[in-house]
This record gives C-alpha cells, structure tokens and sequence, in this order.
C-alpha cells in the first residue's frame, strides 16, 4: 500500500474476492481468442486475489507506471512487476487500461 500511496493515490475501496470462471472471462474479455487466454483465466481463478478501487489525479496512467511492464524482465527496477512477478503470465498485478475497463472489470 505504501508505494500506491507514495504515487500520489488513494485506496478507496479493496477485498479479497475469489473469481469464478465467468468472471475472469469478463475481466480479460478482451484477450479471448488469444493462445493465453484460458492459462490466464485458470491462474486467476485459482486462488483468492485482491481487489482494489484507487483514486487520484491520472490514476490508471499512475498505476499502470507503478506496475512496469508486463513482461517483468523489461519492467523498470522499482516497478511492483520487477520486484513481484514470476513471468509474464504470473506478473504478479493488473491494472485497468481506461475508465471503460475499470468499469467492467
């Protein structure tokens, strides 16, 4: 949470929720089709994830620099996907793209 708040954002709202199948098929709607797709939704259905609601001036492009790259051998040292993630599929954080996606998702 430190980091979030060192950003220059809010945690308003957060939870640990469990997805069911249906729901990380919405959440990543936009990757179906693509070779990944079903691995991405068994990783993030298998196990609880947290859920949270940030605020802040710019906040999606402010999280999506805080996250790094997809890719954690091409994320930025300092990045939360440099220091956490595995590999590209287990990349450790997600981040909305745009209001619309934070919406849906």
């Amino acid at each position: 949470y430190n980091r979030i708040e060192k950003a220059g954002l809010r945690i308003i709202a957060a939870k640990m929720v469990h997805l069911t199948e249906e729901q990380a098929s919405g959440f990543y709607a936009e990757h179906e089709g693509k070779e990944f797709f079903q691995p991405l939704k068994e990783f993030m259905t298998s196990g609880p994830i947290m859920v949270q609601v940030l605020e802040g001036e710019n906040a999606i492009a402010r999280y999506r620099e805080l996250m790094g790259k997809t890719n954690p051998e091409e994320a930025a040292a300092g990045t939360l996907r440099a220091d956490y993630a595995l590999s590209m599929r287990h990349n450790s954080v997600h981040g909305s793209d745009s209001p619309e996606s934070a919406a849906r998702e």
